[in-house]
């Protein structure tokens, strides 16, 4: 049973800012995070720009649960500025690095594994697939059960491997997202291939007749990603004398 809540932030990169972006959300930022809320990295990625937008990054972050959101919302808004007077000076050249983003906070599905577990079972893709999915409100809990019995053997038919299945919180129960760690640029390929030759049936078939939308986009890891570097980012990976 996965009981933690997960932040999904979409962001909007500027010019040529993505490897100093990621390097400052990992090196300089995660290792605070970790011991002042202990919020965990659960993965940095780079969007590929031919699936989505660009340039972008996905940043996700494992908390503990809702109480420990709660925590980390205070810790980090109690402020007149509703900012940690502590990194004011991260925000400062984050904000010269990206021009937004869109968040979300995430409830995993039961069978789910955390960071700390997924590290130690050694899961990793030279890329990712994530998938986006809406459902009929009320229905984002089915379709993740439904994820695991179907989807999970389906994918795997290719060697793909499930990183996590997650509901959208906070409203109508209508909205799934899907991560798969994916071995290699061309098991990649014969899957798309394989979607486009074969008939609508099994999984395929009934994501067809229940998402009322679907998209699914590709990532890289980051340098410092926890499940490219088997742990969570220190300070020890700075590259630059950041002050705290």
């Amino acid at each position: 049973m996965n009981e933690k809540v997960y932040i999904h932030e979409f962001i909007t990169i500027t010019k040529q800012s993505r490897a100093r972006y990621m390097q400052h959300m990992t090196a300089n930022f995660s290792p605070i995070a970790q011991e002042e809320r202990h919020q965990l990295c659960y993965g940095v990625w780079g969007i590929v720009g031919s699936t989505a937008w660009w340039p972008g990054v996905l940043n996700m972050w494992e908390e503990d649960g809702f109480a420990g959101l709660a925590r980390s919302f205070r810790h980090e808004l109690n402020h007149p500025s509703l900012q940690d007077p502590k990194l004011a000076e991260w925000w400062a050249a984050a904000a010269d690095m990206r021009s937004g983003g869109v968040d979300r906070l995430l409830v995993p599905a039961p069978w789910t594994r955390t960071i700390e577990q997924l590290c130690a079972d050694g899961v990793r893709g030279e890329l990712y697939a994530h998938e986006q999915i809406t459902v009929a409100p009320g229905q984002a809990a089915e379709f993740l059960e439904r994820a695991r019995d179907e989807a999970v053997p389906y994918y795997g038919r290719f060697g793909w491997q499930p990183v996590g299945a997650w509901r959208t919180a906070l409203t109508d129960d209508s909205e799934c997202f899907l991560l798969w760690a994916v071995p290699t640029y061309e098991r990649w390929a014969e899957f798309e291939a394989a979607q486009l030759a074969s008939p609508a049936a099994g999984w395929k078939a009934w994501l067809r007749s229940t998402a009322r939308t679907f998209q699914r986009i590709l990532l890289v890891d980051a340098p410092l990603s926890p499940m490219r570097t088997g742990r969570q980012p220190s300070r020890a990976d700075r590259t630059e004398d950041w002050p705290e």
